[in-house]
């Protein structure tokens, strides 16, 4: 009786693990709890919520399924998670991944495993550059963009001379050498840099490097908290006063809110998404406004559009098989409210990127009305072509 009832029950095991297979899982893999919270974290799993929603909570006749974790801005941790992710959870694909070191760590898993990723939350462009590989995806922007936006638009403008305050790991080393290349391509110079570690608080010592510099620019190759601290002292050292000007090199809407517009006003920045551009990005906006509170940035706005994609390249596949759900994104076009684009070989996704300056106090006419586009930045200008990005698969 006993070995009848063990093969009953380990023949239900058998037939429960393919149907619990056959579902589609997708993971949130982000900093939920230090520099890059508010830039990414929360938000941008909620985001990713209403992405299935909209597309109807299953797929394939399978309920689509949404785990998240915190991975700390380490990519050991991340890395730990992610593999068991893939090996225990059954989890498709991952996204958002904030943090350039943890988002190439995690790429190179997913070449191993044969899992997608998608990339919004971190930056370098190297990750659909020399690091790309067939299961990975770039959404929303990348260290190019950023430097073609700011960088070219500020050099362009008379801002020739800059010195950088560059994030110590993969994200600012790649915005710092993206951004001057741009800058001496468009006849400027670059007068020093200095590296400032990740989560720093007292950034005194870096800014008057950058004040000595007598630069025009000073480049500001960070994210998140980093970056508005450093707005903030900046401001007490009496920089942007005696004539120098900042250039938040990678600032969303959540770094603006969180300034306020009296510390914010003026700065010129990129992002691939604003709320208020069209009715489509109203339409995403306002319906995240009434989910959170708040409004969404870029990186909430394409991790939305990374799920959404996902989930209609795996619906036109007919199958979640990751060699054939890659093959259709970059196939379809995107065309969602976060943007309208196309997917490349090296598994970028080119849209227009957007120059914006942030409005005065007095020029915001109601909340989260924070910018004024200056420029639109074709997407075939502002990203690297598969083909000059240095990625092997291109070749």
């Amino acid at each position: 009786m006993k070995s009848a009832l063990f093969a009953a029950a380990a023949s239900a095991v058998l037939l429960a693990a393919p149907a619990a297979a056959q579902g589609v899982k997708i993971g949130i893999l982000n900093d939920q709890s230090g520099v890059y919270a508010d830039y990414g974290g929360k938000w941008s799993v909620e985001a990713a919520r209403m992405a299935i929603d909209d597309f109807g909570g299953e797929v394939l006749g399978h309920k689509i399924e949404l785990v998240t974790a915190d991975h700390q801005n380490k990519a050991d941790l991340a890395t730990s998670i992610a593999r068991r992710w893939y090996d225990v959870e059954n989890v498709d694909m991952i996204t958002e991944l904030t943090t350039s070191s943890v988002a190439l760590a995690i790429h190179e898993l997913s070449k191993e495993k044969k899992k997608i990723d998608i990339v919004v939350g971190a930056a370098t462009s190297r990750l659909t550059g020399d690091a790309c590989q067939p299961y990975g995806f770039h959404w929303a922007y990348d260290t190019r963009a950023l430097g073609v936006g700011t960088g070219g638009a500020l050099t362009k403008a008379g801002g020739n001379t800059w010195f950088f305050l560059t994030a110590d790991y993969a994200f600012g080393y790649a915005l710092e050498k993206d951004t001057s290349e741009i800058v001496t391509a468009n006849g400027g110079k670059v007068l020093g840099s200095v590296r400032v570690p990740l989560n720093s608080s007292d950034f005194s010592s870096f800014l008057l490097q950058a004040q000595s510099s007598k630069a025009k620019i000073v480049g500001l190759a960070n994210a998140g908290l980093d970056t508005t601290n450093s707005i903030k002292q900046a401001s007490e050292f009496g920089i942007v006063a005696s004539g120098q000007k900042l250039a938040g090199l990678l600032m969303t809407l959540a770094e603006v809110n969180g300034l306020g517009l009296q510390a914010a006003q003026g700065l010129v920045l990129t992002e691939g998404y604003y709320w208020d551009l069209n009715d489509r990005t109203r339409n995403l906006g306002e319906r995240f406004l009434k989910r959170t509170g708040r409004m969404p940035s870029m990186i909430h706005a394409g991790t939305y559009s990374a799920t959404l994609s996902y989930l209609k390249a795996v619906k036109a596949a007919g199958t979640k098989d990751p060699d054939a759900v890659a093959k259709k994104l970059k196939e379809l076009p995107v065309d969602d409210d976060f943007a309208k684009g196309k997917v490349q070989e090296n598994g970028r996704m080119v849209h227009d990127m957007y120059l914006f300056e942030v409005k005065k106090p007095s020029e915001s006419k109601k909340p989260w009305d924070y910018y004024k586009l200056l420029a639109t930045v074709p997407g075939d200008q502002a990203f690297f072509t598969a083909k000059d990005s240095g990625c092997p698969l291109t070749k």
